[in-house]
């Protein structure tokens, strides 16, 4: 299986308008343009946008955040707070079609979706599968793009070939977890710290970007550790922490800069829960990239990033 990149997530919050105020004050995103499902009308006509068309927020209060130049990335659904799925790119109907019975094969529930539920993510082609910890799945194809990305905070974020950046997953059955990821996904290994009796980090690269999938394993918990966005320059994470600071939202570790893949970030406690990296200047991989084992924590910084604090943010 030949998986691009991350192209997509959504999450649950109890107030999806939330991470409206969140993701376009602190974090420089851009409310969808259109979300997904919604008509676009006729190619190039004056006024052809359906109504509320620029908010960001669909008919049942879902938010849609879009950083690049694809319709959306990251959507927020009304729920407890937590991941609610995330969305793995291939090249075509056929990769899908064979993917899904590649999942199947190897004993792992699969299916392709119908054509009204490929249209709700804005995607030609979609399927579903869930990995050994629980977490929904869905391989797609066919994004819809409609460019006019402007960052309200003037971010400028590295997505392209790398996708939107990398989730870090905390997951009880590690071993399991990763055979899934490697042997059926194709991930590959890039690097893994471990820090314990049976606790690990591990990190996992479809693209050039140093991983776009992280498995912990900090104890019997699972959830969804946090979400990295990568940013162009130093001064895009500074001027985000100085918002992040201003508006009293919780940093849960200092600025730093990481061992692996040497991103210069922070992270703050997002409105769902779980915890938002924003970094810069992180390391490529190529195809020759041979998997490490760092030890002795971060370059320096990140204080408060540890096994605990792994176990409390997951969602």
């Amino acid at each position: 299986m030949k998986i691009r990149r991350l192209g997509y997530a959504g999450f649950t919050c109890p107030d999806p308008q939330a991470w409206l105020a969140y993701g376009t004050d602190i974090l420089g995103l851009m409310p969808a343009r259109v979300v997904p499902g919604a008509a676009w009308g006729e190619p190039g006509k004056p006024g052809a946008l359906p109504p509320g068309s620029g908010t960001g927020i669909a008919a049942d209060g879902s938010v849609y955040l879009k950083i690049d130049d694809w319709q959306w990335r990251i959507a927020i659904h009304k729920g407890e707070g937590g991941l609610r799925y995330f969305g793995l790119e291939l090249g075509s109907q056929a990769e899908l079609e064979a993917a899904v019975a590649e999942l199947e094969a190897a004993g792992h529930a699969a299916a392709l979706a119908p054509a009204a539920d490929a249209a709700a993510r804005g995607v030609t082609g979609l399927a579903r599968t869930k990995d050994p910890a629980g977490n929904a799945i869905e391989l797609f194809y066919g994004p819809t793009i409609d460019r006019k990305f402007v960052s309200p905070q003037g971010m400028r974020f590295v997505t392209g070939a790398m996708g939107l950046g990398h989730i870090n997953l905390v997951v009880d059955r590690l071993a399991e977890c990763q055979a899934f990821y490697m042997d059926v996904l194709g991930f590959r290994l890039t690097d893994f710290v471990r820090f314990g009796p049976d606790m690990s980090a591990n990190f996992y690269h479809c693209n050039e970007r140093h991983h776009s999938i992280g498995l912990c394993r900090v104890g019997p918990v699972n959830g969804l550790h946090h979400l990295m966005l990568e940013v162009e320059e130093i001064d895009d994470v500074g001027k985000c922490l100085s918002r992040v600071e201003a508006a009293g939202v919780a940093v849960t570790s200092s600025i730093g800069r990481h061992v692996n893949d040497n991103m210069f970030s922070f992270y703050m406690r997002g409105p769902s829960g779980f915890d938002v990296e924003i970094g810069c200047h992180a390391i490529k991989v190529g195809a020759d990239w041979t998997p490490s084992e760092f030890v002795e924590g971060d370059v320096w910084g990140h204080k408060g990033l540890d096994a605990e604090a792994l176990r409390e943010a997951a969602r």
